[in-house]
């Protein structure tokens, strides 16, 4: 979008958020960049020059703004909705690839050289993986000088940062501050945190609807592993160098989010994993509008807009939890988690609430016998040869999984059968074009709506709402009274 002046100066002089993470704003009189809503009056255009990235703007010189502070604004939902290596290549650098595995092991993971994924990058970026991940590093070094007592050389570690130097170097560089003025400029949010707790807010595109949302991750959450406690949505994390616990509660305008994590360099990949959840990054805007166009489902739009798809934390989790559930209720499908959770995941300890143990890896449930789930004999075998498929990674799912390669796997192993693929593609995987057209509730409620409850035919139909099919799918599910509907009393 940065290439369209026009649109992009419309969007700065109306101070449209919806375009927030879209674009951002550099100023060449100030050397500063803003994001398109800053609160403060927009510069002539003549003197607006327009960027893809925070990166880019930090590359070319420029500092970010300390009113609107751009670099905390909702990430580009194009890296949500698109399949290509671009996109995939954004989705693993936000969840900290290139700080652990370094370029070579973003390229490795992506089947390209790291030549090639550096220029692709840098032709629709303005900045190769070094850059972006350095200004998300500088981000994430903010939240813990702003939100933590941590002393500032334990924060540029924890930040992924190889030197103190290189740390302060950067936080001047980016924000045109010392990390000890940041602090300074913070001091009272810091008194006001839990010890061994950062708490911050996760900005989304308005409108947000958060009752299915919440109502599903609540109604279907596993014990041990989530639970809905005080208003919050809390589950366990396992991340790379530890583990963790996160709160998330719904907000008008942000998502509170409490985390306690073993390791502090996790904390960029948990907020990422929190804003994948929670579908974050989505333009609703764009998305309702293109549903809306449809008379039949208009109404359920215009009547609560701003549905998000509940996502998971771990793919390889939830396509786990997708067997389990396959013809159960949701009840039963909770049930049966939470048995493999006591039997085979690993015990946290949870001070402030009833969180006990981190779902299990597939490693930890290779040696699982069979024998000792309630399940049917051929459901047993389905599960057994998935985990198998993912312990052994012949079977690989994530947020850099190719989603066309995953569905064709997926259906070749036992007991996949379409159902169960578009709900892993939906909700593991991200694709937002993921459908659901023999799910019992999508057909009871299209039915009601006027629309053809047969597979092919809704299919057929659905069409028209590409490529935006699973957020119409929670549109659809939303007409039934069920308590992945509502947000829990």
């Amino acid at each position: 979008m940065h290439t369209d002046t026009e649109r992009c100066v419309r969007a700065v002089q109306s101070k449209d958020a919806r375009f927030d993470g879209w674009f951002f704003t550099a100023v060449l009189t100030t050397r500063i960049y803003c994001r398109p809503s800053c609160p403060v009056v927009p510069p002539k255009v003549e003197n607006m020059t327009f960027y893809p990235s925070a990166a880019a703007c930090q590359q070319a010189g420029f500092r970010a703004c300390k009113r609107c502070r751009p670099d905390t604004s909702p990430g580009s939902p194009e890296w949500n909705a698109r399949a290509d290596s671009v996109a995939r290549a954004m989705r693993l650098i936000r969840d900290g690839v290139v700080d652990r595995e370094g370029v070579s092991g973003l390229a490795a993971r992506l089947g390209y050289s790291a030549r090639q994924i550096e220029r692709q990058l840098r032709a629709e970026l303005g900045a190769g993986p070094l850059a972006l991940a350095r200004a998300q590093r500088a981000q994430t070094a903010r939240i813990l000088i702003e939100t933590t007592a941590l002393p500032i050389a334990d924060v540029a570690f924890a930040a992924g940062f190889a030197s103190v130097r290189t740390f302060n170097d950067t936080v001047r560089e980016v924000f045109a501050l010392a990390p000890t003025d940041l602090r300074a400029r913070a001091a009272r949010g810091i008194a006001r945190q839990a010890p061994g707790s950062i708490a911050l807010r996760l900005p989304y595109r308005a409108p947000l609807n958060p009752d299915n949302l919440f109502g599903h991750l609540a109604a279907t959450a596993v014990p041990g592993v989530e639970e809905w406690r005080g208003g919050a949505y809390r589950r366990t994390l396992s991340l790379p160098y530890g583990h963790g616990i996160v709160e998330l509660t719904p907000g008008p305008d942000h998502i509170g989010c409490l985390l306690s994590l073993t390791d502090l360099r996790d904390l960029t990949i948990a907020i990422s994993r929190c804003r994948w959840m929670l579908d974050l990054d989505a333009d609703p805007v764009a998305v309702d509008d293109r549903l809306r166009a449809d008379p039949l489902l208009a109404p359920l739009v215009d009547k609560a807009p701003g549905r998000r798809v509940p996502r998971t934390v771990d793919a390889a989790e939830f396509a786990v939890r997708a067997v389990l559930g396959q013809q159960v209720s949701t009840a039963a499908a909770r049930t049966h988690a939470a048995r493999l959770v006591t039997a085979h995941g690993e015990p946290v300890e949870d001070p402030a609430g009833g969180l006990t143990h981190l779902f299990p890896t597939p490693d930890a449930l290779a040696g699982l016998d069979p024998e000792s789930l309630a399940l049917p004999r051929s459901r047993r075998a389905t599960l057994t040869t998935l985990v198998a498929a993912l312990a052994d990674g012949s079977l690989a799912l994530g947020i850099d999984t190719d989603w066309d390669r995953a569905r064709a796997q997926l259906l070749e192993l036992p007991g996949f059968g379409p159902w169960t693929v578009e709900v892993i593609a939906m909700r593991a995987l991200g694709d937002p074009d993921a459908f659901l057209p023999s799910d019992l509730g999508v057909r009871r409620s299209a039915r009601s709506l006027g629309l053809p409850s047969s597979p092919a035919a809704l299919t057929a139909s659905a069409a028209a709402w590409r490529p935006w099919r699973a957020y119409a799918v929670q549109y659809l599910w939303a007409t039934d009274d069920h308590p992945i509907n509502h947000l829990p009393a």
